[in-house]
């Protein structure tokens, strides 16, 4: 984790970490003044003091953003994990308008619901001074790692082959939509809008796969606890990839499978 483009990797040392993120904080918290606005008070704030709340801070960064970015790392679709990811933070600013009364205790903490992941932010919370606040400071947690890049611009409905994407180091975090990590999950993908070269490549851009139409014969596995078995159908609704499609048995029995290869369909009982 880094404030600069030039993180070092995850996987030199846990040490690296530690001390990039005692920095990040440093700089949050240290000197309080900068943080928590002009009011004099707080710009007096004893070094020692100073010390023991960049302490508090850091331990929660460090413990919420380990657990709730990195682990587990960024997986794939497949569930494998994504290899030597690098973290960088960018600090924003509080808004300069604000003016923050003095506050002899203040706790920083990560809001309800949130992520230490792409745009975010972390509380701080004055919990013992005249006048009780609640500010919040923007932070944006980079994640970089290997991912599919546009190599050239890609048009709406365009296949996408071998000479479209490329692998190259991509913010993971930069979109709410997934990352495309490996070739097969693009290759023979039709584009849902246009992309522009050097573009990575999200699971939003790519229209999911149709693997059989309404009315096309189907073949069924059927799994349960200790069994596997085959069986025939129809299908009664387009076979899309991650949505389940109702297929009718030989049997006549109506189920909700789900499509995982070209005239084919999974079902869990």
């Amino acid at each position: 984790m880094s404030v600069s483009p030039h993180a070092p990797p995850l996987a030199q040392a846990s040490r690296s970490w530690r001390a990039a993120l005692r920095r990040v904080v440093a700089g949050v918290l240290v000197p309080m003044g900068g943080l928590l606005g002009s009011s004099p008070a707080l710009a007096q704030v004893a070094p020692a003091e100073s010390a023991s709340l960049s302490g508090l801070v850091s331990e929660l960064l460090q413990r919420q953003t380990q657990a709730q970015a990195l682990n587990p790392a960024p997986q794939t679709p497949s569930g494998n994990p994504v290899k030597s990811p690098r973290v960088e933070v960018v600090l924003g600013e509080l808004d300069p308008r604000l003016k923050l009364a003095p506050c002899q205790k203040v706790n920083a903490y990560v809001p309800q619901g949130m992520k230490l992941w792409g745009k975010t932010r972390v509380g701080l919370r004055c919990e013992q001074g005249p006048v009780r606040w609640n500010v919040f400071w923007p932070v944006t947690v980079k994640v970089w790692g290997a991912a599919l890049v546009v190599t050239a611009a890609v048009e709406p409905g365009q296949e996408l082959g071998p000479q479209d994407v490329k692998l190259a180091e991509v913010d993971l975090a930069e979109s709410t939509s997934p990352a495309v990590l490996t070739l097969p999950e693009a290759l023979g993908r039709l584009s849902q809008r246009r992309l522009q070269a050097g573009q990575s490549l999200r699971q939003a851009d790519l229209r999911a796969r149709r693997w059989f139409s309404a009315g096309d014969p189907v073949r069924l596995h059927v799994t349960g606890s200790g069994f596997m078995a085959a069986s025939e159908g129809v299908a009664l609704a387009h076979g899309d990839e991650g949505r389940c499609a109702r297929v009718r048995t030989s049997q006549g029995k109506v189920v909700c499978a789900q499509p995982v290869a070209d005239g084919m369909a999974e079902l869990t009982l």
